[in-house]
């Protein structure tokens, strides 16, 4: 791909990984760091994350 599209996903992926460790994450579930997955999978680990982030007891955030 272009230089442009290297550079774009390069950022996103720090992005990802600078959201991650904010929330404590270091490792992914399968056990690998951070910085060697790819970026659908540090978008899938971002998901996670954010489910686990959720405080579940706040009336809010009740689902029923």
């Amino acid at each position: 791909m272009g230089i442009l599209y290297d550079t774009v996903m390069k950022q996103k992926r720090e992005f990802l990984i600078e959201e991650l460790k904010s929330m404590s994450v270091v490792k992914s579930q399968d056990g690998k760091e951070l910085h060697e997955l790819d970026y659908d999978t540090l978008e899938y680990e971002l998901v996670l994350a954010a489910f686990r982030y959720i405080d579940t007891t706040a009336d809010a955030n009740k689902f029923f």
